[in-house]
């Protein structure tokens, strides 16, 4: 149990994921992790890897890195996510079609999400918090 005047681990984890783009950060790194294991699939599975496999592997890796770029920098987090929009839709041509369009899909709207993140505004009002201030009133 955490001390009264300290907040516990959840409650630090939820202040700080408030102050960042968190799921288009988790999004957009999921995106290329996925990606990166697909290639890892047997020959059978892949489609194309393209360019001697140089591009496959960067993007991903890429998109992996932007990711927690955008999760631990957000100050920086419009040139991220434009850079991750990008090299996701590149992941069409040089990695299995985007990972089978999973991982493509995952970093288009993890970078979408991230760009359109405001740090200035408030924090939502939880549900239960609003029925006990009503309760309260």
């Amino acid at each position: 149990m955490a001390e009264p005047g300290r907040p516990g681990t959840r409650a630090a984890f939820r202040d700080w994921r408030g102050r960042r783009p968190f799921w288009g950060g988790l999004l957009l790194a999921l995106g290329g992790a996925e990606i990166l294991l697909t290639e890892k699939a047997s020959l059978k599975v892949v489609m194309h890897i393209g360019m001697q496999g140089l591009a496959g592997y960067l993007l991903p890796t890429l998109m992996l890195l932007l990711g927690l770029l955008i999760l631990f920098n957000p100050a920086q987090r419009l040139f991220y996510s434009i850079v991750g929009v990008l090299v996701s839709l590149g992941s069409w041509l040089t990695s299995n079609l985007g990972g089978f369009f999973i991982g493509l899909l995952l970093g288009v709207v993890g970078s979408c999400l991230a760009f359109g993140w405001l740090p200035d505004q408030e924090a939502r009002v939880s549900r239960r918090q609003r029925r006990r201030e009503r309760a309260r009133a």
